[in-house]
């Protein structure tokens, strides 16, 4: 190819991995991906080598979509043997890290009884030592908090644990992203590179901008033996125009799940960043090609996989002028700090807002309301929603998956940001028991029934309607349903028409309807406002 000035081709995918798995959030922020590799990833491939083959065969059943089945073929169980050793042999500091925070735990339990905590620094299990405050709640039970930033700069944030693999899409459909890892020879080249290397912004920004094949490959280091695999991510052909072009005013693009693009007088904003890539398919979507050329602001509503994908994030950083967030201070082992997670990851401008605090951009304000519930009951701050207001223009209200689970919260939320023209709220009622994502945090027993109970869940038709009869909208759209094909590997979730959350979902939109307001679930591709 020589040094071609050429674009990269729109189907390449990126996928982010840790330690050859998948890589999400509870795998970035060092606590949370000791307590994964124990606990999910270990734990996973101990009981695939026992019987690899009921694993291909359950991982087959679509009854079994999302269960902790490696989609693996058995033949492969020697590649996953090997996977396994050398986790335990080459990061052994994070199985150490895991276990001490299990003992300290206990520790506590048992010796932290009311007096001064001082004296049980002594014996904090030596892997903690020095990452760790002790402490009291005011119902005098013991518990301790990361000092998350030392994390970081520690070795238990192991960047030699970072790859990615790339490789051509043609078609949906990967095997679920928390139970199978991605082995070697599957076509896709592998590279060992950190996620902040600034060779994917290069690359990257050859989507829309062509650029040096020579400096790209010298970049990402690529070796003679890989050099053939990585041409072929390459053409000359500048790529197609975006499927609707920007027009006057406001214009509202859905480009699936809980991701939104907003424009208006020249300012994009863009939710929980979730984008397809381009191969044909019998489902209609917005891809990378239809983004602007640059995002003025990332909002990310809570710190969950299929809202906060570093596998499209890391393709748009160098087009992201700064990312929001929720505020937290970090230090929970269930609620790691979203801004370091995202500062570590080579994102230089992130800020963090508070409930009711606002943001201004010169086009539109930004600002945070209370996100409620789909937490599971856990104490975790890492999640918000957002007001958006254009200026003479619209009110927008993002409420993801909140579950209203206190209206009265929100009905002083209104009388703050009052009345708003759009509501945009998910309605997975269902949702997965605590366990199915908390469970290798978990630090004791969790009876099922208590699990059952505790659930993941978004509004149902009476909360989501409650919703609506604080903010008065004039238009209410149902979305983060996860019913999008391209991310069933981060969702695990197929609907049917008589699924409690498309029911529920109906039910709101009927009434809506009679009370005539404009109301839809969204799904694929949609233009909300502007001319298409």
């Amino acid at each position: 190819m020589g040094d071609l000035v050429v674009y990269l081709k729109p189907n390449v995918v990126l996928e982010p991995l840790y330690q050859q798995w998948y890589a999400w959030p509870h795998l970035i922020s060092p606590a949370t991906a000791a307590m994964n590799v124990l606990n999910r990833h270990l734990r996973i491939m101990d009981s695939y080598i026992k019987s690899p083959s009921m694993h291909e065969r359950f991982a087959r059943d679509p009854k079994m979509l999302g269960s902790p089945f490696m989609a693996t073929a058995a033949s492969r169980v020697e590649e996953v043997r090997l996977l396994r050793d050398r986790t335990r042999r080459d990061h052994g500091q994070m199985v150490d890290f895991a276990n001490a925070v299990v003992e300290l735990s206990a520790l506590l339990q048992d010796a932290a009884v009311g007096y001064s905590l001082d004296e049980l620094y002594a014996r904090v299990p030596e892997p903690l030592q020095g990452y760790v405050e002790l402490f009291y709640d005011l119902d005098n039970h013991p518990s301790f908090r990361f000092l998350e930033p030392l994390l970081y700069r520690s070795p238990y944030y192991d960047e030699s644990a970072q790859s990615v693999a790339l490789y051509l899409i043609e078609k949906d459909g990967r095997p679920f992203v928390l139970s199978t890892p991605r082995l070697g020879d599957d076509g896709a080249l592998h590279l060992k590179l950190p996620f902040a290397h600034p060779g994917f912004d290069a690359l990257f920004r050859m989507r829309t901008c062509p650029g040096s094949y020579c400096r790209t490959r010298d970049l990402l280091e690529i070796t003679p033996e890989q050099e053939p695999l990585f041409r072929s991510f390459f053409t000359e052909e500048a790529p197609a125009p975006p499927l609707d072009h920007k027009q006057a005013g406001v214009q509202i693009k859905y480009f699936g799940h809980a991701c939104v693009l907003v424009e208006y007088d020249g300012v994009a904003l863009l939710t929980d960043p979730a984008i397809s890539y381009t191969h044909e398919s019998e489902v209609p979507r917005y891809t990378y090609s239809d983004l602007p050329d640059h995002i003025d602001c990332v909002l990310i509503t809570h710190n969950h996989q299929d809202h906060v994908l570093f596998e499209t994030l890391i393709q748009l950083r160098h087009r992201i002028g700064q990312v929001i967030v929720p505020r937290n201070s970090g230090g929970s082992l269930q609620d790691p700090s979203m801004k370091l997670m995202f500062e570590a990851l080579g994102f230089r401008n992130v800020l963090q807002l508070e409930d009711l605090e606002s943001v201004a951009l010169p086009a539109c304000t930004i600002t945070g309301v209370p996100f409620l519930g789909e937490h599971a009951d856990l104490n975790i701050r890492s999640k918000i929603g957002y007001c958006v207001t254009l200026k003479d223009s619209l009110k927008i209200l993002f409420v993801a998956d909140s579950c209203c689970a206190e209206p009265k919260i929100y009905h002083n939320v209104h009388a703050i940001v009052g009345d708003v023209d759009m509501l945009l709220l998910g309605m997975e009622c269902d949702g997965a028991p605590l366990s199915w994502l908390y469970g290798p945090l978990l630090l004791g027993h969790l009876p099922r029934e208590m699990d059952q109970s505790r659930r993941l869940s978004g509004s149902d038709c009476g909360r989501g309607m409650d919703l609506v009869n604080q903010f008065n909208p004039s238009e209410v759209y149902v979305y983060a349903m996860g019913q999008e094909p391209w991310l069933r590997h981060i969702m695990a979730l197929e609907y049917t028409p008589d699924s409690r959350p498309i029911v529920a979902s109906n039910e709101l939109i009927e009434a809506c309807r009679k009370r005539g307001i404009v109301a839809k679930r969204l799904f694929g591709r949609e233009v909300i406002r502007g001319e298409c």
